[in-house]
């Protein structure tokens, strides 16, 4: 880059560490902070400031809160008996935004990947199982990809040795699409997942 001034490049070398942003993208946002009303960068520092500090994990089901649990642990009219486990804190609100889903959440912060080395231990599956005490129904959902059909299976074989009924979220044709332009695994997990009418 040309020879932008210190605070300039310290500013787009840190943008270009978050995710999905890359070197361009972090120089746009930096000259789109400079040109804009300079009360923008502060709120926007003063929010990064507190995040760490204001935003933390629920100490039950690791989404996000502002105390010790969040909203949906704290809401008694969700049904106790039913869990769903999603990878990221960002699925929950896809789960929530359909409406159908009243149960509770446990948010792995992750799914198995050895070749990233990811293993168990490093996601919350130590806390999954300490809450399977007055549940029913366990559905997973999980990406239907390589790491979240191993952590699937994994997680199958630690829950229901404990009577659990555990479920997967159905995958296949999405609606409106087209049969000839899904791709083989899809139609498969289609198939597999058919029921009757």
């Amino acid at each position: 880059m040309a020879s932008y001034p210190p605070a300039f490049m310290s500013l787009v070398e840190n943008l270009a560490r978050l995710p999905g942003v890359g070197a361009k993208s972090a120089q746009r946002l930096a000259f789109h902070l400079l040109k804009s009303d300079p009360s923008l960068a502060g709120k926007l520092g003063q929010d990064l400031t507190a995040l760490h500090g204001k935003v933390r994990l629920c100490s039950r089901c690791c989404y996000l809160a502002s105390g010790e649990l969040c909203a949906f642990c704290t809401d008694s009219r969700r049904d106790p008996r039913m869990l769903c486990v999603v990878e990221d804190p960002r699925d929950v609100d896809v789960i929530e935004a359909t409406g159908d889903y009243r149960g509770r959440y446990h948010v792995l912060l992750g799914v198995l990947s050895p070749l990233e080395g990811i293993g168990p231990e490093a996601l919350k599956v130590r806390e999954l199982l300490a809450r399977s005490e007055g549940l029913e129904e366990v559905i997973l959902a999980l990406d239907p990809d390589v790491e979240g059909d191993a952590t699937s299976l994994y997680l199958t074989r630690l829950l229901r040795p404990l009577g659990l009924k555990v479920t997967r979220l159905a995958s296949g044709l999405p609606q409106g699409s087209e049969l000839e332009y899904a791709d083989q695994v899809t139609v498969a997990r289609a198939l597999a997942a058919r029921r009757e009418v």
